[in-house]
């Protein structure tokens, strides 16, 4: 077994864990033992010290055994998580239950039980397999299963054919840390839509100042396979994913990070506007149309400042006008994340959160927050739970340099009213209203349930507009022209989710909401404290949609967003 390539976490001991247990239920174990693993990663998850360390040691392994739901075997895997990423149970398990058939896991409507039973009953093993069933209406004469079964298997192979290529933010992560280990001097730039802040990444891109023959000589012996070199560039793939390197000099950096960094668009109108001056865009420099001589640069700055323009940040390289801006020095000025004040959704496990009110208090205090909004699930939490969650979150103040909101985040039911009632609304500092059934309803009809919801004046915020799920479910059927042009008349903020699995709002609606003066409220919709982190995921989109400080709402001192809210 390999051995992690960065600490391990809670969460991925808990993801292992469960990962074994619907293996186990696939393979036909006994329900007792699949149990055992279910529970056990609900435990690690709910724990807060870092389970990894704590089975370092062998008297960490016996402590480890006495936590409820995970006992001395369970306990000894967990070790083996912690040194290797992995344990050899569930390595052997995986070599019983064909890799195609686990990947329909994926699938919605395809779980554990239901996928033992198309294996073993109709030999579904790929998603061919699988969608032939259903056309062929096979699956609807198994015992348990019917007409309706079938049909909402048949949404999720479409939903999981559509599935991108494409890594989210996290995966990108991993892949560039495990590309950077090439790199010993740190003598790299990351480039591409990585770069950009894109809410997905095809490839990895770096460019780099490294010599060649001494990183071809590292690349030999630690890339899974390379797929092409020249003298200029090398690809390899790095954890699955493919990764490009372009070689230059010092001096000539400037333009080889930009056309590294792209976008097509963005080069276009750059090159096109050199051009006007009489110069050519290179990667290697801009050469003179004219006398043919090669003007170089050490960084972009250069660049932009040799053509009499402003330097144009990354994010906003998508040809959406940034270059005649730049030529007018007249580029907004963007939102960084140290003018980010707080954070606007947050759960605890009051819902379905694995943190504690005083976990989110103490992680704000860490964070330098004004503030963090606790907005829990109202179908998971009564109103009375509710009132005693305001209460508890007065007396943690008083601890606390940051400050918790009162707040929830209130489903909007099918016919546009919301979880709570006005009275109950009322006595809350911040509500967050979003959509969390009914994603099949028509584009009108899902529509004018947030816009009905936008119209109650309690609601401050339309939390993950689209509902989108990266590389699992898409966008719902919402007009966000309707929404986003309701929001400015109503005054209520969309959100800009941060969860790395969400991103939503896409950039390019955030700009049309700035665009149309409706504020911007960035949420991580932490349920863990270390998801607090993830608010730089939202801070990149805003800034990917031109939005300055004013337009975010999270940027305002507590006592400013307390008077907007009002």
């Amino acid at each position: 077994m390999r051995s992690p390539a960065r600490q391990v976490t809670n969460r991925d001991v808990a993801e292992r864990l469960a990962f074994m247990s619907r293996l186990l239920e696939i393979a036909g174990a006994d329900r007792y033992r699949t149990w055992a693993y279910e529970r056990a990663a609900r435990q690690v998850e709910r724990l807060s010290l870092p389970v990894a360390e704590l089975g370092e040691e062998e008297l960490g392994e016996e402590e480890l055994a006495r936590i409820p739901g995970i006992g001395v075997r369970i306990a000894g895997q967990i070790r083996e998580i912690a040194e290797t990423g992995s344990f050899r149970e569930l390595e052997d398990l995986q070599t019983t239950v064909p890799k195609s058939l686990i990947d329909l896991l994926d699938v919605a409507g395809v779980g554990p039980r239901t996928l033992r039973t198309l294996w073993k009953e109709l030999d579904v093993l790929t998603i061919d397999d699988l969608e032939r069933a259903v056309k062929g209406r096979r699956i609807r004469a198994l015992p348990g299963f019917g007409a309706k079964k079938e049909e909402a298997i048949g949404k999720g192979i479409k939903q999981f054919r559509r599935r991108s290529d494409r890594m989210t933010r996290p995966k990108a992560d991993a892949v560039l840390a495990s590309a950077a280990a090439l790199f010993p001097d740190g003598q790299y730039t990351v480039a591409g839509s990585y770069r950009r802040g894109a809410s997905t990444v095809g490839r990895i891109g770096i460019v780099t100042t490294e010599d060649r023959t001494a990183f071809m000589h590292r690349l030999q012996t630690a890339a899974d396979a390379i797929a092409g070199e020249s003298e200029e560039e090398v690809s390899f793939s790095a954890g699955g994913a493919q990764v490009s390197v372009r070689f230059t000099e010092p001096g000539r950096c400037g333009t080889a990070l930009l056309c590294a960094t792209g976008s097509r668009g963005f080069l276009a109108r750059l090159a096109a506007a050199a051009l006007e001056q009489g110069y050519r865009l290179e990667p290697s420099g801009l050469a003179d149309c004219a006398s043919g001589r090669l003007h170089t640069f050490g960084s972009e700055e250069e660049v932009f400042a040799f053509l009499g323009m402003a330097a144009v940040p990354p994010e906003l390289r998508e040809d959406r006008g940034e270059i005649e801006l730049a030529l007018q020095n007249a580029l907004p000025d963007l939102v960084e994340l140290r003018q980010v004040r707080g954070d606007l959704h947050a759960h605890t496990t009051a819902s379905d959160g694995h943190q504690s009110l005083e976990d989110a208090a103490a992680a704000g205090d860490a964070r330098g927050y004004e503030y963090i909004a606790i907005t829990d699930h109202s179908s998971r939490v009564s109103p009375e739970a509710l009132a005693k969650q305001q209460s508890e979150i007065e007396r943690i103040n008083r601890r606390h340099t940051c400050r918790l909101l009162a707040g929830s985040e209130v489903d909007i039911k099918s016919d546009g009213t919301l979880g709570y009632p006005n009275k109950i609304l009322a006595d809350l500092d911040v509500v967050v209203a979003s959509v969390h059934s009914g994603f099949g309803q028509d584009s009108d009809v899902l529509t004018r349930r947030v816009l009905t919801a936008m119209e109650n004046e309690h609601v401050d915020i339309i939390g993950h507009p689209t509902g989108r799920l990266l590389g699992r479910r898409p966008p719902y059927a919402i007009d966000l022209a309707r929404v986003t042009a309701h929001a400015a008349e109503t005054g209520t903020a969309l959100e800009i989710n941060a969860s790395p699995c969400r991103l939503d709002l896409e950039d390019i609606y955030i700009w049309h909401a700035k665009k149309k003066g409706v504020k911007l409220a960035a949420g991580t919709d932490a349920h863990r404290t270390g998801e607090f982190s993830n608010m730089r995921y939202g801070v990149m989109l805003a800034r990917r949609g031109w939005c300055t400080p004013d337009d975010i709402l999270n940027t305002l001192s507590l006592s400013e967003l307390l008077e907007w809210r009002s």
